[in-house]
């Protein structure tokens, strides 16, 4: 009990720091880097769960801080006093699989969708590659190649394995605000949706004018007044139908907490008013012309029924760490074949198989999309993010706006799928 009571005292001080009831026990993912000049080294990474799944509970014992879908009010009346008031819990090794479905297996994870346990239902995941016990892994990929092996075989139709980069702060933003959490405890979040349902920002709670998610059947997601944005580089968004690679633009650094307009909210008509560019500059092979390039058998150039290798190339123009971004470039690695990205076939003279500035002119041009990607930086506002350092993140989710119908079926629902750029995929 002394423990507890010595808990809550410097919970009220410090605010939002990491549980006491738990230990946490991390999996681990094997990373490996490699130079021409000196061959390979191999470490093991632990990978830490996202603060947003965790149990958040009062400092001074058991009480949930967030039920469902709402804040109790005895705790989080107000966003400072709920930072101050509540904590973040570790996750044991036997929590991960049995209540996250995030199982360890030979060199890295394998994430179950729906996990069924003693105290409810989990949905999805999101995991962050760490440097040591306190610090996310910052990555550097201007001028380098990033790959990861990869089994979607089961994934269906709606669903999406994304694993991308986010330019998050290392330590998780660890000492802003009331946050004291930091990292080990998979706090910092932000991507270039600007989402809503982050429940701590910056070391306070999202509390003001936080409603239940209406789309979300499982009754544990929210939104809050906030939006946690920043660049992202999405390496793949995909199930066993479809497949993206995506880079995102932002016009500011790092986690930015955005307020009204700046969040660029869809439900409020201002997608491409906010300071993240939402839609990205994405190569999707079906999208782009290429419906038997990806997808479940041996007739598809990728078979998804497999595990593969996937390869991108972060390119600039001089072919130094210095240089500007200028190519993303992707190849496949599949029972020993390199199978080489296609060429779009829909854009005539400027048809391509990689991502340039060049490319997505013309393929917003054709779409008849808004150039916000451009307008936030393009490739060299990219590479910018990136020369600041990214966070690898992993997860399993679902859209429950969209339905994914954006990766791998027909979007929108309100232009014919005949028109160019509406299908993705053949899901329905």
């Amino acid at each position: 009990a002394a423990s507890i009571i010595l808990m809550s005292a410097l919970g009220y001080v410090n605010g939002q720091q990491g549980g006491y009831l738990e230990q946490e026990e991390k999996p681990t993912i094997t990373l490996k880097e490699c130079t021409i000049a000196g061959g390979c080294t191999s470490k093991q990474a632990k990978l830490t769960l996202d603060a947003n799944w965790r149990w958040v509970h009062s400092t001074s014992g058991y009480d949930n801080c967030y039920t469902g879908n709402k804040w109790d009010s005895q705790f989080c009346s107000d966003p400072v006093q709920c930072a101050q008031n509540c904590v973040l819990e570790g996750v044991s090794k036997d929590k991960y699989e049995n209540t996250y479905g995030i199982k360890q297996v030979q060199d890295g994870v394998q994430l179950r969708f729906v996990t069924e346990h003693e105290y409810g239902v989990n949905v999805g995941s999101r995991l962050y590659v760490m440097d040591d016990n306190d610090d996310y892994l910052m990555v550097y990929l201007k001028n380098r190649e990033f790959s990861f092996e990869v089994d979607v075989s089961e994934l269906m139709c709606g669903m999406n394995g994304a694993m991308y980069f986010s330019e998050m702060q290392a330590n998780g933003g660890k000492g802003i605000g009331r946050n004291q959490a930091g990292a080990k405890y998979g706090t910092g979040y932000c991507d270039a949706q600007c989402p809503h349902d982050i429940k701590f920002i910056d070391g306070e709670a999202n509390v003001i004018d936080w409603v239940p998610d209406p789309n979300d059947k499982s009754n544990n997601m929210g939104k809050g007044k906030y939006g946690a944005c920043c660049a992202e580089m999405d390496i793949w968004e995909a199930n066993s139908m479809a497949t993206a690679y995506t880079p995102h633009t932002c016009s500011v650094e790092k986690l930015y907490r955005c307020d009204g307009i700046e969040c660029g909210d869809n439900d409020k008509g201002q997608r491409y008013d906010g300071v993240c560019d939402k839609d990205g500059c994405d190569i999707n092979p079906y999208r782009m012309g290429n419906t038997n390039f990806y997808g479940r058998g041996p007739e598809y150039a990728v078979n998804t029924l497999k595990p593969m290798t996937v390869v991108t190339q972060f390119l600039t123009t001089d072919g130094t760490d210095s240089g500007d971004l200028s190519e993303i470039r992707r190849f496949y690695v599949q029972d020993g074949k390199v199978i080489h990205s296609p060429s779009s076939t829909i854009l005539g003279a400027d048809d391509s198989d990689s991502i340039t500035d060049a490319f997505c002119d013309a393929k917003k041009d054709l779409f008849g999309d808004i150039k916000d990607y451009q307008e936030h930086g393009g490739m060299k506002g990219m590479g910018e993010s990136l020369d600041r350092g990214h966070v690898m993140v992993f997860s399993l989710w679902d859209d429950v706006e969209v339905n994914m119908l954006w990766l791998d079926s027909s979007f929108p629902l309100d232009r014919p799928e005949t028109d160019p750029g509406i299908k993705r995929g053949e899901c329905p």
